[in-house]
């Protein structure tokens, strides 16, 4: 493998909602069954198309301030009954991971998420990556990068794209969530690759001269990589 910038060694961190997992149909059970539990109306179609921020941030859309904590631990208590089997793997997802490890890289799992459930879904749907570090959102998640050294992050968010940026890490997006290409470029991604698809080939180009990383962007995008 070409060495990486001071020859740090290659890690590379994903997100996982919307980046390597489509959670809308567990997460849109989960609410449901939270709604049923409670008798308080969750609007789960409109709730599944703002994924990223943390829970929390939905739940304040349904709940009064003083019930939020309660809500949120029940929410994870039923989460793995409804949310973890109707959950898909994101196209490209495992090649993803897996073309880092090819390179003698670590794959590594950022996420805002509940990190058992968040180890649940990966195992469950057969991606095995080096470390999942959950519970982390947006411009925190520079804490996990940081620590592990990674030199790239991908996600689908805004967030991830700050998270990226205040760790000093390559911010690689895909528009595959709520946020498109205009608003990932806008917060600052310097790659954006059409889905995961495109992340083998361009990683391979990135591990071969790391300074074209941002520049060989559109060529990834704009061919057909199949």
């Amino acid at each position: 493998m070409t060495s990486l910038p001071d020859a740090q060694p290659l890690t590379v961190g994903f997100d996982l909602d919307m980046t390597l997992i489509d959670s809308r149909p567990g997460i849109h059970a989960a609410y449901l069954a939270l709604s049923a539990e409670t008798g308080v109306p969750i609007d789960a179609d409109l709730a599944v198309t703002r994924l990223g921020p943390p829970l929390e941030e939905e739940l304040a859309h349904w709940f009064p301030a003083d019930r939020i904590a309660e809500m949120g631990d029940r929410y994870r208590e039923i989460y793995p009954t409804h949310a973890i089997a109707p959950t898909l793997l994101m196209a490209g997802a495992r090649e993803a991971v897996t073309a880092v490890q090819a390179l003698g890289g670590r794959a590594i799992v950022v996420t805002a998420k509940h990190q058992p459930n968040a180890e649940l879904h990966l195992a469950h749907l057969g991606v095995e990556p080096d470390a999942v570090i959950g519970w982390l959102w947006a411009e925190a998640k520079a804490e996990a990068l940081r620590a592990h050294g990674a030199s790239v992050y991908v996600g689908d968010h805004t967030g991830d794209v700050r998270g990226a940026r205040t760790a000093g890490a390559l911010s690689v997006a895909v528009p595959t969530g709520p946020c498109d290409e205009a608003e990932l470029r806008a917060a600052g991604a310097e790659v954006v690759l059409p889905d995961l698809l495109a992340f083998p080939r361009w990683l391979r180009s990135y591990v071969a001269d790391p300074a074209a990383g941002p520049a060989g962007a559109g060529a990834a995008a704009s061919t057909d990589l199949a």
